[in-house]
């Protein structure tokens, strides 16, 4: 597929799509227990093959260093043993979820007679476009084979063999039921313009990388897409924190794993706190070599930090960097997120009531924490057994997007020979 023009990969594209749709129904047919029994066996399948899947990765890893890759991109990339015991993990996890589809939302019943029930049903075929991390193979097809829809796998070339190896262990537990769970053949980018074409065969598309690739799917689908762009995430530090767990939390949010849409970007600290809380936050984070940029009066209090821009405050970093602002109040602690952050998750840490209200009133993201670290942002975290991706939308779904998030609804009514006058 690789060699060939763009129009035959037009027309591969859209073979793949045509026979996903055709799995999407094989799929919904399923009753719960089939599907779940099918999940265990690919967790089971990719332990199996842990070998091979390792062998795979580190042939990614190899060629991604040789390419360049950034630090963060390789923690992405990377699958060492425990994340691939959590891959299997997150796939018995989401096999034990209660099954989604067929459950009754809602029930109408008209004065006519009619009964009209909200039911929630499979999706159909869902495209998942990603970069670097391999693990989303084994999350993204879990999830979809859950809800009972097809899905498409399109990882990025830096993690082509890893991806390969996943979907061959998975599928080679499972048996025939390769046309549900399709991986695209090629790192050729004009296959993706093809398949965001494909509207009539495609119902939704997940893309989960850089806000570059997220923001070209968008541009270029004609179908639906689920999506965040990137996650500039905050954590406020209140006059009235406890600046013991605030510590905690801090370091957490940024240290902990920065590479990640979830991890703090930028940390805001009342001023009534800052003289106190800001050295001893540094002295915490030395030890990770974290750079820090911050607002004048941060630097007054940290010499060594540099002079944050304008730039900065917008920045999603996914790297030992954090930009630091002091802030005079509660309000331009929520007017600097509102104005700089992305609607993924922020945080305020704090003792007082009525603080904690207004923050999580007043801030309009997708996840909003009191007392507790924006890492948690996250579909196993939350206890939907993993997650494809996170929302920051406000249509369909938001925040960590799980089984339910992949289905829709329909109404089923029934009725009596009824007939409108």
């Amino acid at each position: 597929m690789n060699d060939r023009s763009g129009q035959n990969i037009e027309q591969e594209c859209e073979a793949i799509a045509r026979r996903a749709r055709a799995g999407s129904r094989r799929l919904a047919a399923m009753d719960a227990d089939e599907r779940a029994k099918l999940l265990r066996a690919m967790a089971a399948g990719i332990e199996k093959s842990a070998g091979a899947i390792e062998q795979a990765n580190r042939a990614d890893m190899e060629a991604g260093k040789k390419a360049g890759l950034a630090p963060a991109m390789l923690d992405r990339l990377l699958l060492t043993p425990e994340r691939i015991s959590a891959m299997a993990r997150g796939l018995r996890d989401v096999a034990d979820q209660p099954d989604p589809l067929g459950a009754t939302l809602e029930t109408i019943r008209r004065p006519n007679g009619l009964e009209i029930r909200k039911v929630r049903a499979p999706m159909g075929v869902i495209l998942v476009i990603y970069e670097s991390r391999p693990n989303v193979t084994a999350d993204a097809a879990g999830l979809c084979f859950k809800a009972g829809s097809a899905c498409i796998l399109r990882g990025g070339s830096e993690a082509a063999q890893s991806n390969r190896a996943i979907v061959d262990a998975m599928l080679g537990a499972t048996g025939d039921v390769g046309d549900a769970v399709q991986l695209v053949p090629t790192t050729d980018r004009a296959a993706v313009r093809a398949l965001l074409q494909l509207d009539q065969w495609i119902d939704m598309v997940v893309p989960r990388g850089g806000e570059g690739l997220i923001r070209a799917v968008a541009e270029s689908s004609r179908i639906p897409v689920l999506k965040h762009y990137k996650g500039v995430c905050h954590v406020y530090v209140d006059e009235a924190a406890d600046l013991e767990m605030a510590l905690r939390i801090a370091v957490n949010a940024k240290c902990q794993r920065p590479g990640v849409c979830n991890a703090m970007e930028t940390l805001l600290a009342h001023r009534d706190v800052a003289d106190v809380f800001l050295p001893r936050f540094f002295e915490a984070t030395r030890g990770h070599k974290l750079e820090i940029r911050g607002c004048e009066r941060t630097r007054a209090i940290l010499p060594d930090a540099k002079a944050a821009t304008d730039e900065d405050w917008t920045t999603e970093y996914l790297d030992m960097i954090l930009s630091v602002r002091i802030v005079d109040d509660i309000e331009q602690a929520i007017d600097h997120i509102e104005t700089h952050g992305s609607r993924h998750s922020d945080a305020i840490v704090t003792e007082d009531a009525q603080a904690a209200e207004r923050f999580t009133r007043d801030v309009d993201s997708a996840t909003v924490y009191v007392n507790a670290s924006t890492r948690f942002t996250d579909g196993a975290e939350f206890g939907k057994g993993a997650e494809v991706g996170i929302s920051t939308d406000k249509l369909h779904a938001r925040g960590p997007c799980g089984v339910e998030e992949l289905t829709t609804y329909k109404y089923v009514i029934q009725g009596r020979g009824q007939i409108r006058e």
